[in-house]
């Protein structure tokens, strides 16, 4: 079991990214989705979070209105796009499987999310 967070990189402030997170091993469709970030010498914190069928999304208040999560199950992938970016959100972002299929109350917290995804560094330049 294995997933797998690219498309970091280097972008400006305002600028726009797309992050994969794809699966191997186990079928990601299978589960809600999410993805969290941890900026230097900070905490983990949860980004956003999508269900099996992409119907229902859920957005920290930081990002709300600037990412999209999205699903496409039939490349077992789930994307995060990112625009408008600030400083701010520089960090190694995170992807994981979440414990089921829907997103209950404690969507947020990292400790119900099963599988962790190697991470993908964004910087984010001012």
């Amino acid at each position: 079991v294995q997933l797998q967070a690219s498309g970091g990189g280097l972008v400006q402030t305002g600028g726009s990214l797309r992050l994969s997170c794809t699966a191997s091993g186990f079928t990601l469709s299978n589960y809600a989705t999410g993805w969290f970030r941890q900026a230097p010498g900070k905490e983990r914190e949860f980004v956003s979070a999508i269900i099996w069928s992409g119907t229902v999304t859920r957005y920290s208040d930081s990002v709300k209105g600037r990412f999209a999560i999205s699903r496409d199950n039939t490349k077992n992938t789930v994307y995060l796009q990112m625009n408008s970016l600030r400083p701010e959100d520089t960090a190694v972002y995170f992807c994981a499987s979440y414990q089921y299929p829907y997103l209950d109350g404690s969507y947020y917290s990292e400790e119900l999310y099963t599988y962790w995804g190697v991470g993908t560094l964004v910087t984010v330049s001012s």
